[in-house]
């Protein structure tokens, strides 16, 4: 299941490739573990890499050195406009940085105005995926099996605690899971089987986001698939995660050694290309570009399948996902990160052939 080359990128000399991790979210560390990969699997041969890091406190700084981003003079090194006219420009960018400010279309909006090629969705696909709540207005949107939900604001929270919580019970039922609109790796993210226990998610939840998810909890298999491409994406074969803990949480999935990843994911062979369909038609309705993981729940009762979330930034650490599913499909660690820079260059490249000027008698 080896994905077609079509992206073209500059040849006969090796590629600079800026790495940017680290961040401000509450995934800082996992972003730390998935540059660290990917900056291992860019063959030396081909790639110079230059890593920058985004401290926790939101300043760049180039890995090696002391010199801090104060006034963006890596950003200016990056396009190759450092006060001595002797940085190199880097050829295309990899942003690994997890959650808020790096998956969530703002760093996106940055190498878009830089007119760099950089790998991942655009800013718009971006922000979608990031966005729970608009992710979900999204697949309706393109007739998407999801399940039930409802968004609650902080404000509406805030006035009237035991209201919004006695409206999220009614209209999801108990139990039912409650997360952050805005996140990754579970953070926030609580089951609640009860009254009380739904009043008390919804506080953790609110304090990572101004915007909360609930969704009905039901009884269901947790798959996942991986996509690869851009107007024509490409989609792994499927895997389940068996949870250590009652559900996939940020412990189950780091720390605790006792959930599984089972690969390929028991399915009947029309599961999974419904599973696949479904992935590429979630990764198309969010306007997707490059990667994505797509998470489904498929009923144990009744068998249905549908989509949770899809995650535009997927973790590339030993244990992560979207990797593995690729693995499994035919395409090692190495020529996945070089397939993603590939994508990066051939998107970069049809955006730039648009018109994005105007002028009268011309078309």
């Amino acid at each position: 299941m080896s994905p077609r080359r079509k992206s073209r990128a500059p040849a006969r000399r090796k590629l600079r490739v800026a790495v940017i991790f680290g961040g401000r979210s509450v995934e800082h560390d996992v972003s730390l573990v998935s540059a660290k990969a990917i900056m291992a699997a860019l063959d030396p041969k081909r790639y110079d890499v230059v890593p920058i890091a985004i401290a926790r406190d939101g300043r760049w700084e180039r890995r090696g050195s002391a010199a801090l981003l104060r006034s963006n003079p890596e950003l200016a090194r990056m396009l190759g406009a450092s006060a001595s006219g002797r940085g190199k420009p880097v050829d295309v960018v990899f942003p690994i940085v997890h959650g808020t400010g790096g998956e969530d279309g703002a760093l996106q909006g940055l190498l878009t105005l830089a007119g760099l090629p950089f790998v991942g969705s655009g800013v718009l696909g971006s922000a979608l995926g990031m966005d729970k709540a608009a992710m979900k207005v999204a697949f309706q949107d393109a007739g998407l099996p999801i399940g039930r939900y409802l968004v609650l604001t902080r404000p509406q929270f805030d006035a009237a605690p035991g209201d919004a919580a006695a409206r999220a019970a009614a209209h999801c039922g108990l139990p039912s899971f409650v997360k952050p609109a805005n996140g990754g790796s579970s953070v926030g993210v609580s089951k609640a089987k009860d009254a009380a226990g739904l009043l008390a998610a919804l506080r953790v939840a609110f304090r990572y986001d101004r915007k909360v998810l609930v969704e009905t909890a039901v009884d269901a298999r947790e798959i996942e698939c991986s996509v690869l491409g851009n107007d024509d994406p490409e989609v792994s074969v499927a895997g389940e995660i068996v949870p250590a803990h009652e559900f996939y949480d940020y412990d189950a999935k780091y720390h605790d050694e006792g959930s599984r990843l089972i690969i390929p994911a028991p399915l009947s062979d029309a599961q999974a290309a419904l599973l696949r369909d479904l992935a590429k038609r979630a990764f198309q309705a969010l306007d997707l570009a490059g990667m994505a993981r797509v998470d489904c729940f498929l009923d144990r009762g009744t068998g249905v399948l549908y989509l949770n979330e899809v995650n535009t930034l997927p973790g590339f650490t030993p244990i992560s996902m979207y990797p593995k599913l690729w693995e499994a499909s035919g395409v090692p660690f190495p020529r996945l990160v070089d397939r993603l820079i590939r994508l990066a260059f051939d998107r970069h490249s049809r955006q730039g052939r648009l018109v994005t000027a105007f002028r009268r008698g011309r078309g």
